[in-house]
């Protein structure tokens, strides 16, 4: 008697689907991704043992190192909103292009006087330029003062939000530094505000 013979079937599994939802969540995550901010100076954050997670938007960012202050605020539109204000403020009337570049800046520390100089650089030229940091004399010159507030002006009338703060400092700068940034948040009685630090690893028993 004769063996039937079972007709063999072919394993080939069409994976064009699975290709296509892996590109798709690829996509989304590159395009959902906030990039990575080079500090202007270099910054080593002091060490904690509390774990809370900066919010990843409507954040305003100080950065403190080597005596100077630098600022970072989340959303390009809050951003030249910002400048444009500042500009009223100060006289300086901005160009569109100026505005637009100040825009897509993700940190600055430039005096007023010298940002318009500052927008006028190439980008490699921006990125190698040491910027001075923003004035924050609490009696003469309070730029920080200012761009705090109207940061917080811009980003209230374009979303109604209010601005998280937050303070990012080098472990090792010293405190009058800090204490003038305070001051500047504490007269603007904005009293909450996050430090950030990184965690200290646990002690070795």
């Amino acid at each position: 008697m004769s063996r039937a013979k079972v007709k063999r079937k072919s394993t080939s599994i069409d994976m064009t689907a699975m290709c296509d939802v892996a590109f798709l969540l690829l996509t989304f995550f590159i395009l959902t991704a906030k990039p990575r901010t080079e500090d202007p100076v270099p910054v080593d954050i002091p060490a904690s043992s509390v774990e809370v997670l900066l919010p990843e938007d409507n954040v305003l960012l100080l950065t403190i190192g080597q005596g100077k202050v630098f600022v970072s605020v989340d959303g390009n539109d809050v951003r030249k909103q910002t400048l444009i204000q500042m500009g009223d403020k100060y006289g300086i009337k901005f160009s569109q292009q100026e505005q637009e570049l100040f825009s897509a800046l993700p940190i600055f520390g430039v005096p007023m006087k010298g940002l318009k100089g500052f927008l006028d650089l190439d980008v490699d030229q921006r990125k190698e330029y040491k910027q001075p940091g923003i004035p924050v004399d609490t009696t003469a010159n309070n730029e920080l003062s200012d761009w705090i507030l109207e940061a917080r002006k811009a980003d209230a009338s374009l979303h109604n939000k209010s601005l998280r703060i937050s303070i990012k400092g080098d472990n090792k700068e010293e405190y009058p530094t800090i204490k003038k940034v305070i001051g500047v948040l504490q007269n603007q009685k904005a009293n909450k505000f996050s430090l950030i630090t990184t965690i200290r690893e646990a002690p070795k028993k």
